[in-house]
This record gives structure tokens, C-alpha cells and sequence, in this order.
């Protein structure tokens, strides 16, 4: 691999100029799991200065912590100095660092034991001061020293703790996980964009569900959903949903979501019962949700705008959540309904969406399958314009026939698009004499 081969050349360097260097934290950990890493960052005793001297193309990204970003070709490596960091002032960075030549208090200062080793590439030597290696061989995620002063220092670990667990499939240390629930309010003092992060990185891993799970379990879901936790104990029409509760419902859905979700559709198959438990009410004995979606809907508007979303990532999971039960009723829809729906720019994950969601329910994925089918169909023979057909008819075209400008021009040319949708419509001079039969001018 060419990131490691030249993340190797770099360490050997900075060894020449008689430095200690070693790759450290989640590189060592997914090189000894067998896991090619997704970058290779570098501890070493040499100063920022001297890091400096030494590669011609680096800057200092972080100079008051020790870090210097090193360029060869395309590729980008983060060179740390090894520190020890001064008091946590504000529960997630250090009023200072001291620049230290001891790998040892380096590796103390970490967040977990699984990310605190270094290691050799050289003679391939690990360099363990702190448990890591049995740790890993344990599957146990732990906290290095105590586990109250690290989660102290930087308050996002109380979700990097959970999220770290969930993505290698660990246990968490029975000390640190009771350390964590202790905490749990502090997380709270962590910014939206942070938590925003952290959130995503779980919901889009390889077990979302246990990721809610694990939040939960911690008590780090009050604080940060809260609407979430709602859920559970919400009952559910059996007849309908013979899963169980919300909460149960929700992380089946989210069990059934493809390999590695959009953050929209993650959040999406989140939220899309939100609404439920505000909308919960008993009717002839039967449980009614009327109205979840469309309040669903507001509420995954409201979270997303709380976690600082972006206005387009907020729109879209909000017309997810919206549009989740557009699906009851789809094998009666019109054929320009349906088309119209398919050719929204969120379609496909509405209808991935769709799938978690009847398979979260116990239920078949027919209706998936059978838009699927229809989506092949409208794709086949003139894809684009069965699904965007071009204009036939302008406002232009509507003044010149005489209409006035209004409401009405909006009504008439979607009923022409309808029209075209159905295939009853191919022609501009048939459109317009279609629009004349059917929407008389006012005189």
C-alpha cells in the first residue's frame, strides 16, 4: 500500500536525525486487527521545528498541540510531537501541552487503551505502555488511567466510547462504562457539530442499531434525542406490527438499512416514527397514529436544525420522514403520481427507507420490489422523458390562448404534465387543444 510505504520512508527520516518515531493510535489498532487503515498518523519526539526542517512540504495545523501535516504527493500524514497536556478548562482541549521526548507519557494522555499504542514498522514491535494489546485481544473498550479524568478532558469520548464499541463489535469495561452513565449529562456541554459527527459516524457503521443501543444503555440518549427515548413503550397495533413498541420497531428498521446509509437515510429510518408518540391514541380498540408522519416530519426538521445540519440535509430528511407512508397506497396510485414520486431527487432512499421499514415491521418488501419493478419499467424505453417528459406547454403559450395570468396556470400546466405522465399526451398541438376542451377561458 502506497500511504503506508510513505508513511514508513517519513518515520525512517525523522530516525536518521536520531528521533524517536512509531505510528500511533487507531493505525496501530486496525493493523493489528488486520484492517487496512484509513490514514497512518506518526508520534515522535522531534519538535514541530525540526519536523519542519526536515520536510520542506509540511504545515503546522496545530502548533500549540505539536502537529505538523506532512504532504508527499497526494497523500497527507499528521506528525505529533509526544505531549502531555496541560488542564481541561472547557471539556475538550487543553489549556496547553508540553512538548515532551517520552513516548510513555504521550501514550498516557490518550482517550482509550485500544488507541494508545505505538508501533514499530521497522522490526514490527509493538510499543504498549498502557494495556492496549490485551485490550484488543479482550475486545474490551477501556479507558486509560481513570476513566472520570478522560471522559473530563473531552467530553465528545462519552460518544466515541460508544461508537468505538460498535464499530470493532467490543464489550466496554464495566469501570468505564460507569464512569460514562455518571457523566452522561456532561455531554451536553459538547457542540451540536460535534455530537452531529460522532451521530453520523454511528448510524452509517456497521450496527447502527447497537450503536442506539449502547447510547441508551449509557444513558447518553436522554441528553442528546431525547424525542428518541420517547419511543419507548409506545405501543403499536400488533395486527400491523407484531415486532413490539416504537423503540423496537425503530431498531429493526435500522437493522435493515443497506451497508453503509447516506447520513439523510440514516437519520431518516431514525426518525421516521418521531411523530408517533405525540400522535398515540386509542380509537374502537384499535391504536391510531393519525398525522405521525406529517408531525414526524417537523420533529426530524427540528433535530436536524439542533445538530446543525445543513439546510439541503434537513430538507431531505424531513421529506423522508414526510413521505415514509406514501407507500400504503401505492399499487393504487395514478401512473403520474408514481412517476412523480420516483423522480423526486430523494427517491431511492425513500425506497430503501421503505424496505427497512416493512422488514422492520416483519412484513414483505412487495411493494419495494414492485416499484422497483415499475422504476425498470418507466427507465426502459425513453427513460428520461417517461419520467421528465419536455414541456409541451409554456405560460407563454397560455397567455397567447388568451388566459389570465393566475392560480390557474399552475393547475394547467401540471394537468398537461399528468397527462404526458399517463401517455395519454406526446403531441404540443394535441396538448393544446386537450387544455382548451378541458379548462374553459373566462370572458
Amino acid at each position: 500500500m502506497q500511504a503506508e510505504r510513505v508513511a514508513v520512508s517519513l518515520l525512517k527520516r525523522l530516525r536518521e536525525r536520531g528521533h524517536q518515531a512509531f505510528f500511533a493510535g487507531g493505525c496501530v489498532r486496525d493493523l493489528l486487527l488486520g484492517v487496512p487503515p484509513k490514514d497512518y498518523d506518526i508520534a515522535t519526539s522531534a519538535r514541530p521545528e525540526e519536523v519542519q526542517a526536515l520536510f520542506p512540504r509540511s504545515v503546522p495545523v496545530g502548533a500549540q498541540f505539536g502537529v505538523v501535516r506532512v504532504q508527499v504527493a497526494r497523500l497527507e500524514f499528521e506528525l505529533a510531537t509526544f505531549r502531555r497536556d496541560g488542564p481541561y478548562l472547557d471539556g475538550r482541549r487543553p489549556a496547553h501541552v508540553d512538548l515532551l521526548r517520552s513516548a510513555e507519557e504521550d501514550a498516557r494522555r490518550r482517550d482509550f487503551t485500544v488507541n494508545g499504542m505505538f508501533y514499530d514498522p521497522v522490526t514490527a514491535r509493538v510499543v504498549d505502555f498502557v494495556g492496549g494489546r490485551e485490550d484488543l485481544t479482550r475486545r474490551v473498550i477501556r479507558a486509560i488511567g481513570e476513566p472520570a479524568a478522560r471522559f473530563e478532558e473531552d467530553r465528545l469520548r462519552l460518544l466515541r466510547m460508544v461508537r468505538l464499541a460498535c464499530q470493532l463489535g467490543f464489550s466496554i469495561d464495566p469501570a468505564t462504562a460507569a464512569s460514562a452513565r455518571a457523566l452522561a449529562p456532561r455531554v451536553l456541554s459538547v457542540s451540536a457539530e460535534r455530537v452531529r459527527d460522532e451521530l453520523l459516524r454511528m448510524l452509517t457503521g456497521p450496527r447502527p442499531a447497537g450503536a442506539l443501543e449502547g447510547l441508551d444503555a449509557h444513558d447518553l440518549l436522554l441528553h442528546v434525542l431525547p424525542e428518541v427515548c420517547r419511543m419507548k413503550g409506545v405501543e403499536q397495533p400488533p395486527e400491523f406490527h407484531p415486532e413490539g413498541d416504537v423503540w423496537v420497531h425503530t431498531l429493526l428498521v435500522l437493522r435493515n438499512l443497506p451497508a453503509r446509509p447516506t447520513g439523510t437515510l440514516a437519520l431518516a429510518a431514525l426518525l421516521h416514527d418521531v411523530g408517533k408518540p405525540g400522535t398515540f391514541r386509542r380509537a374502537e380498540d384499535r391504536i391510531r397514529f393519525d398525522g405521525h408522519a406529517e408531525l414526524g416530519e417537523t420533529m426530524s426538521r427540528e433535530v436536524c436544525e439542533r445538530l446543525k445540519l445543513s439546510g439541503e440535509e434537513t430538507a431531505r430528511v424531513g421529506a423522508l420522514v414526510g413521505h415514509h407512508m406514501r407507500f400504503l397506497a401505492i399499487r393504487e396510485m395514478r401512473t403520474a403520481t408514481l412517476k412523480r414520486l420516483l423522480r423526486e431527487p430523494w427517491s431511492e432512499e425513500l425506497l430503501e427507507l421503505h424496505r427497512a421499514d416493512a422488514l422492520g415491521a416483519l412484513a414483505g418488501t412487495g411493494t419495494y420490489e414492485y416499484c422497483r419493478e415499475k422504476l425498470a419499467e418507466f427507465r426502459a424505453a425513453e427513460a428520461a422523458a417517461s419520467l421528465r417528459p419536455p414541456r409541451l406547454v409554456t405560460g407563454q403559450d397560455l397567455l397567447a390562448l388568451g388566459y389570465a395570468p393566475g392560480p390557474i396556470f399552475r393547475e394547467i400546466l401540471q394537468a398537461v404534465e399528468d397527462a404526458q405522465l399517463e401517455g395519454e399526451l406526446t403531441e404540443r398541438e394535441a396538448a393544446l387543444r386537450w387544455l382548451e376542451a378541458r379548462f374553459p377561458r373566462q370572458h
